[in-house]
């Protein structure tokens, strides 16, 4: 990199967010019906009699890629979400704490509303919800929860900000205010 350069050149952030489900139809249901996702293109069956797949996706050569299907979820990234087959497949969902772990955090501007709705829609919650007072996310209410299949997911909240943006004129990005 030369002097001052910082980063790729020309980054705009983050299109989409791809991760496998093990039932796609179940999983747009999910994120249609219950998230609020919007449905946009599918695509598949893929595989190949070579080394297509290990190649270009480092997965076993013999992987199927049985298909996948693009959702755009509100004002933030779209989601690819991929069903696959493969002889060496893991089916367990990672937790956290594992390398690879993940979750995925929808934020709402009313997080008591939020919660009661997917409670109606029978979502298995973890715990009660945090609120934090103090620190970097003072003002911050959050809890995770499960799709379907397990997948963990986080719905959070801070209409008021967040405690950090008392230190500096940065920000992260927002979905209540993409323009950060």
């Amino acid at each position: 990199m030369g002097s001052g350069e910082r980063g790729m050149p020309g980054l705009r952030g983050t299109d989409h967010i791809g991760f496998t489900v093990p039932d796609l139809d179940q999983a747009v249901d999910f994120f249609v019906n219950v998230i609020g996702c919007e449905p946009f293109y599918e695509l598949g069956p893929f595989e190949s009699d070579g080394d297509w797949m290990a190649e270009h996706l480092n997965v076993h050569p013999r992987t199927v890629m049985k298909r996948l299907k693009f959702l755009r979820c509100g004002h933030g990234t779209n989601f690819e979400l991929f069903e696959y087959e493969a002889p060496d497949q893991n089916r367990s969902q990672p937790k956290n704490s594992d390398i690879g772990g993940h979750h995925l955090a929808f934020y709402v501007d009313d997080f008591e509303s939020a919660v009661t709705y997917l409670k109606k829609h029978g979502v298995q919650f973890q715990g009660e919800p945090t609120v934090r007072t103090e620190g970097a996310s003072a003002g911050q209410t959050w809890v995770y929860f499960l799709t379907p299949w397990g997948m963990q997911c986080e719905l959070v909240s801070f209409p008021n900000g967040k405690g950090y943006e008392r230190e500096t004129d940065a920000r992260l990005w927002h979905a209540a205010d993409p323009s950060r």
